[in-house]
């Protein structure tokens, strides 16, 4: 697990060292570079030295002659199985990494090699031989790559922040990409906040020739094409429980000890109890401690369920208590990620990989996805109670959506209710989309300038989730085209980025076994009725694990792994938001009204509206600007130093390319 960074064209290759000291948080454990001068190619590595820990596991890596040069992030989970295969087939090792592995697969298989590998990755590999560059991102998105089309060529990596050292990328803002992170707190790929920088989709390679990029190609979707399992009931959860076990002991491959978070949901403790029957000894886990006097209204007491999964699976639970600045806390978080993604679930993430990072460990396997294969969320039980209302005729529909336009918003029932029914008269379709979106468009819209309504005046906010849709013609069945939505969109653009940076922010690496391509395929084919039973979510997760857990982890309600969001900020960031939406700030800006803003928050403050999070979309937009906009990469290499500073021990080094010949 590492950072990378790329440069492909007519610019100073010199500039690959300050692209890759951008990242080096990532991989506090070592560095390299290597340069092709004359067909104007740059790499750079910072390396998290997890398999194969000598020398030898050095990036960017060369194949035996020197054609081939790759600089790769994360890990290949079937290295061996691929090893052998390739050795068989006369190919000589001279390494222990999964990097090696992806070279000669390359030069066994060209670009295809990229459908061979089951693991995260996002990497970037030259062919001297023919002149071109293969650089790609894992089939679900699981580990970030952004990248730059310039009139001078390409230029790519880990992390937004490290292509902005290239003055020629330009600040304009896209205007679609801001209504997108109002909408759903997150921005759909391939849009960032930056016209010129695009995040690559996950399952998708670039093929670079020249400094242009001359193909932009899928080579992973998630299958669902409609068809579904056979067998009975008791095979599938049989065959459930296998995938999950096999793909928890893929995981493991380690040369460092690897521990887990532990939250005491069903996804958490599953991945531990796989850990223990894979035969780990005691799992060092982590979960939060939020104290004894946190509003359980806001963020539910996890720890005691914590606590009873790991002395039911005897693990050694460590617990991290929660008194985070949560002001400086944002401020650094907003640069952290990249991208102005408003959840604070992320200080949970970050907190934890700190301490295990301080107690040696650099990697923890995370339950994440669970609940985007499996149905886990409030809005899949939603989607399935339509069946009782959707039938009525569209006047009554009116009726509800109105029925609850006014409803208070100080409770979670109310809260819901009127999320519920405000998109009751939209076709089935659409409703369906709107199960994404944060707020109303009405709400959104009033707080634009004229000249950023203007610009959005045609633009359809469900687009983006729309075309998405369009992937999947022959999947009917609505809970499980809200499922591939979950897998393309809310997955990559918003869980696993703030995961990836958070635990990368303290070089840790975050394993994620439900994403495991064979159970994801698994969960695809299950059919929606044996995944979602009655009013039980992840009915097929929950009956394959009772063996394993017991009942009061399997059957407890779902909470989320967040912060108390609502109450900061009517209180602790009160401050906060007032000064960063003030009326001069927002006047100097240009992009939403003032006034408007400011009614917004008096009503948020007197519970009249549920907008906290559309505030702290507000201000982490403006956030983000000030960092990544305002003063260029000035600004943005003053708050690397104020974030990374001595981060993980890394100390300064001065570079020369001269004296890394080869990559290795």
């Amino acid at each position: 697990m590492c950072g990378i960074a790329g440069i492909f064209g007519n610019f100073p290759l010199a500039r690959i060292y300050a692209m890759t000291r951008l990242v080096m948080h990532r991989g506090p454990d070592d560095e390299g570079f290597w340069a092709d001068e004359k067909n104007g190619v740059a790499l750079g590595h910072r390396r998290l030295s997890i398999i194969d820990l000598s020398a030898d596991g050095r990036q960017p890596l060369a194949n035996d002659d020197g054609t081939l040069q790759i600089t790769f992030n994360g890990e290949i989970y079937n290295y061996r199985e691929l090893r052998a295969e390739l050795e068989a087939r006369g190919y000589r090792f001279r390494t222990q990494t999964d990097t090696e592995t992806i070279l000669h697969l390359y030069d066994a298989e060209g670009d295809d090699c990229v459908k061979r590998l089951h693991g995260i990755f996002a990497f970037a590999l030259w062919d001297a031989r023919r002149q071109r560059m293969l650089v790609a991102r894992d089939h679900l998105g699981i580990k970030p790559l952004y990248y730059s089309e310039l009139p001078g060529g390409v230029v790519f990596g880990s992390e937004l922040k490290s292509l902005l050292v290239h003055p020629e990328i330009s600040r304009d803002l896209d205007h679609k990409a801001i209504h997108q992170y109002l909408s759903f707190i997150w921005s759909a790929a391939p849009h960032t906040m930056l016209r010129s920088v695009k995040k690559l989709e996950p399952g998708f390679r670039l093929i670079l020739e020249k400094g242009r990029i001359v193909r932009k190609e899928c080579f992973y979707d998630l299958p669902y094409d409609g068809t579904r399992l056979s067998g009975t009931r008791a095979e599938h959860l049989e065959q459930l429980h296998a995938l999950l076990a096999r793909a928890v002991e893929r995981q493991l491959v380690s040369d460092v000890p690897v521990g887990a978070f532990l939250s005491g949901g069903l996804d958490s403790t599953s991945v531990v109890a796989m850990m223990k029957r894979a035969g780990v000894q005691r799992p060092r886990c982590y979960t939060m401690n939020f104290g004894e006097d946190a509003p359980a209204d806001e963020n539910p007491h996890d720890l005691e369920f914590a606590r009873i999964a790991a002395t039911h699976l005897g693990a050694d639970l460590h617990e991290v208590h929660v008194e985070p600045d949560v002001v400086s806390f944002i401020e650094k978080m907003v640069y952290v990620l990249d991208e102005p993604q408003a959840d604070p679930a992320c200080i949970n993430v970050s907190l934890i990989a700190e301490q295990a990072r301080a107690d040696g460990f650099k990697v923890l396997l995370s339950g994440a996805g669970g609940d985007d294969i499996f149905t886990g969320y409030r809005r899949h039980l939603a989607l399935r109670l339509e069946k009782y209302w959707s039938w009525l005729p569209q006047p009554a529909r009116n009726v509800l959506a109105y029925g609850v336009k006014d409803l208070g918003v100080a409770g979670k029932f109310t809260r819901r209710l009127h999320k519920y029914f405000t998109n009751a008269p939209m076709s089935a379709e659409d409703r369906l989309l709107s199960y994404f979106v944060w707020n109303t468009e009405e709400v959104r819209r009033s707080l634009y300038t004229p000249e950023l309504a203007q610009s959005l005046a045609d633009y359809d906010t469900l687009e983006p989730l729309r075309e998405t849709l369009s992937r999947i013609p022959d999947e009917h069945d609505p809970l499980n085209r809200m499922l591939y939505l979950e897998a393309k969109h809310f997955l990559p653009d918003h869980n696993l980025n703030y995961t990836d940076k958070m635990s990368m922010l303290h070089g840790i690496e975050t394993r994620v076994p439900f994403l495991d391509l064979d159970l994801v395929r698994f969960a695809v084919h299950l059919a929606p009725n044996e995944k979602l039973v009655g009013r039980t979510l992840k009915a097929a997760f929950k009956d394959a694990m009772r063996g394993d857990l017991p009942s009061v982890i399997i059957d407890r309600p779902k909470t989320g792994f967040g912060a108390p969001l609502r109450r900061w900020i009517r209180h602790d960031l009160r401050e906060m938001v007032r000064d960063v939406l003030s009326e001069t700030s927002l006047r100097e800006r240009g992009l939403f009204d003032p006034a408007a803003v400011s009614r917004l928050i008096e009503r948020n403050e007197n519970q009249e509206v549920d907008a906290s999070y559309l505030i702290f979309s507000l201000m982490c937009i403006e956030m983000w600007l000030r960092n990544f906009v305002d003063e260029k990469q000035e600004l943005a290499a003053q708050t690397a130093q104020k974030c990374f500073a001595g981060a993980n021990g890394i100390a300064e080094t001065g570079f020369d390319l001269s004296t890394r010949p080869g990559g290795s």
